[in-house]
């Protein structure tokens, strides 16, 4: 698939079919997407590829647990505090397309974090690790760590559209990283930075049919010299 092709095409798929993915599909997938550049070729990703049963048991975890749980998340990566202009207007914007989606699939905001916890119906999710001496060091954050593995998770996203899999990447799916770690037996110098959920797309879906627009080039572009 050309690469234009790929961008144009990756979504966040948010209703998957159950049809399990096979384990040579996403060897491939990770394997090309370590192409990604990094500080000094460091490569600070790792990643955790989860099925079956014991995806499954974090997903029922986290569903029992609940949203309520979330103010006292352990969530090992920064959420935002705050939305500034023009971030908050982007969002609203956003919410207003897609309510109508939203709501046939999710009535109620229990119903949407379970629907999030459960990967949306993904059969798999590809956790992203980074060690915790790379990232946290005593003069302060790597910040770069994080920038490094978002390029190989966009080429995880971009790859997954070639084999006809869909992806979103969610901050939810590591909420509750002790759940995952308990789970996978992930090491504590492990930071659990986001996980990934991919699958075979249901399209048939009122929630897939929607597609999330972008700012015009001229609001966030400037060139000189030209």
């Amino acid at each position: 698939m050309d690469v234009i092709d790929a961008i144009k095409e990756r979504k966040s798929v948010r209703a998957y079919k159950t049809d399990p993915i096979k384990k040579e599909i996403l060897e491939k997938i990770i394997e090309q997407a370590q192409r990604a550049p990094s500080w000094a070729n460091t490569q600070p990703w790792e990643f955790a590829v989860v099925t079956g049963s014991q995806l499954k048991t974090i997903q029922e975890a986290f569903v029992k647990r609940g949203p309520q749980g979330m103010q006292n998340s352990q969530s090992e990566v920064a959420r935002p505090y705050d939305f500034p202009e023009p971030y908050i207007s982007r969002i609203k914007a956003m919410q207003t397309n897609e309510n109508r989606a939203r709501a046939k699939e999710s009535p109620d905001f229990d119903a949407m974090f379970a629907m999030n916890a459960r990967h949306y119906g993904a059969p798999c999710c590809i956790y992203l690790l980074i060690n915790k001496n790379f990232v946290y060091q005593e003069k302060g954050v790597n910040t770069w760590s994080l920038y490094d593995s978002g390029s190989a998770v966009q080429n995880i996203m971009l790859l997954a559209v070639n084999y006809g899999l869909g992806t979103i990447a969610q901050a939810m799916a590591v909420v509750y990283p002790d759940i995952i770690r308990k789970e996978l037996g992930i090491p504590e110098d492990k930071l659990i930075a986001l996980g990934i959920a991919i699958g075979y797309p249901d399209w048939d879906k009122p929630i897939n049919k929607e597609h999330r627009g972008r700012v015009p080039l001229d609001e966030i572009t400037k060139f000189y010299g030209f």
